[in-house]
């Protein structure tokens, strides 16, 4: 009998397959954008510009990987890059006007499948997911902060 934990890593990569996240060639094709960089525009769509550092501690990617990632965004006019003006080593990032519309129209087009999978489980299962997942969601992120 498998252990929960390999139960668990049986269901994400399910998950994964069905999702069709593992093309991650397929992201968003006609808009050239890897897994990577709609994961860094989900994390600067806030409002709050956030430096490359911390863009990289959000995404756990090393330095020299969002450095390219963002300058490509850059150059896609999808972020700006400023200099901290209290730092000049820093850049400070902000999502761009076309950068939000890139985000919100790749946020619409999933959110309704997602709603519908969501709205086909019992509110039992529902609620079951949401506290399972936000429990794993700690502890993975605590585990990660210790190492």
């Amino acid at each position: 009998m498998a252990s929960a934990a390999e139960r668990i890593h049986d269901l994400l990569m399910e998950l994964v397959r069905v999702v069709g996240l593992h093309q991650l060639d397929r992201a968003v094709p006609e808009h050239s954008v890897s897994l990577a960089q709609v994961f860094a525009l989900h994390e600067l769509d806030t409002g709050t510009p956030m430096s490359q550092r911390d863009l990289a501690d959000r995404l756990r990617l090393e330095k020299s990987t969002v450095s390219r990632l963002v300058a490509d965004l850059d150059r896609k006019g999808l972020l700006e890059r400023e200099r901290d003006p209290a730092n000049r080593r820093v850049y400070r990032l902000r999502i761009t006007p076309a950068g939000h519309a890139l985000h919100a129209g790749m946020r619409d087009s999933q959110h309704p499948p997602l709603a519908r999978w969501v709205d086909a489980l019992t509110p039992d299962e529902r609620k079951a997911l949401l506290i399972g997942l936000a429990a794993l969601v700690r502890v993975v992120r605590a585990d990660f902060r210790r190492s």
